[in-house]
């Protein structure tokens, strides 16, 4: 299959938003893609504690939108994540949405581990104020095989990834917004521990660049594969990355080196 993460650089202008990520789209679909994917918080990057302007329903105009140009494209489309309209509230989710090439929503994920981080001479960000965490680990069945979906900080917590590999995952999507501070020591440490762990391939497309006077990105959106190596990166900068990666190769590294056989359930909380 062949696979691109767009990167972008996102800000509280929803419209040059969508017409940068919509650009980016349609780029990667004309250049062959089978799955585009999307970055955390493609439609709108807020600063710290400015409000989440136009939350969105899983059946509103943006889902609607995109579900088009994917059914128009026959292309598989993540749409990393945007602020999810909660009914009678005034919170919202930090919501991913996996679209097939006939326009269906096929997956939601709702983000389950929420930024709340205070860092010496580094940012003060509290995700927790406006959104409320999802519930649910989410494994998309694809025609590609099953897809782990999840959302940028959660690649700190292995028993999300580990519970998704036990549940069939061959590839695993972390579309993010790292911090240029967290990034530069633990971002490639972190995506390649978590490919490697679940001897799955992972795809994470990312944020890049600064957002506000107060925020700024990693940026280096990855493609990495289940030995941990690093197929594609786009290290700055806004655009699209692609590889054509064989999923077979998922299954020749877990026949050579089977560690997921060799688990302790109940070390994981099983029986």
């Amino acid at each position: 299959m062949r696979v691109a993460l767009v990167q972008t650089c996102s800000t509280e202008d929803r419209g040059t938003n969508l017409q940068q990520a919509e650009t980016l789209f349609e780029q990667a679909a004309r250049g062959g893609a089978d799955l585009v994917a999307l970055p955390e918080n493609f439609l709108f990057l807020r600063s710290e504690g400015s409000p989440v302007p136009e939350p969105e329903s899983l059946d509103g105009p943006i889902v609607n939108r995109f579900a088009r140009q994917a059914k128009e494209r026959r292309v598989w489309l993540l749409l990393g994540s945007f602020a999810e309209r909660i009914p009678g509230s005034s919170r919202v989710h930090n919501t991913s949405v996996l679209i097939d090439r006939a326009g269906e929503v096929r997956a939601v994920y709702r983000k389950v581990h929420l930024f709340d981080i205070d860092m010496q001479d580094g940012p003060r960000l509290r995700e927790s104020d406006a959104v409320d965490p999802g519930e649910r680990v989410v494994v998309a069945e694809t025609e590609f095989g099953p897809m782990g979906l999840s959302i940028c900080y959660d690649i700190r917590f292995p028993e999300l990834y580990r519970r998704q590999a036990l549940a069939g995952a061959r590839l695993l999507v972390v579309p993010s917004a790292f911090t240029d501070k967290t990034g530069s020591d633990h971002w490639h440490l972190l995506t390649r521990a978590r490919a490697v762990e679940n001897q799955c391939f992972l795809l994470a497309p990312a944020q890049w660049g600064r957002h506000s006077e107060k925020r700024a990105s990693y940026g280096h959106s990855l493609i990495v594969d289940p030995w941990g190596r690093i197929v594609a990166e786009k290290e700055e900068g806004v655009g699209i990355i692609e590889a054509e990666i064989d999923l077979g190769e998922v299954d020749r590294v877990r026949k050579a080196l089977p560690a997921l056989t060799h688990i302790r359930p109940w070390l994981i909380g099983g029986q």
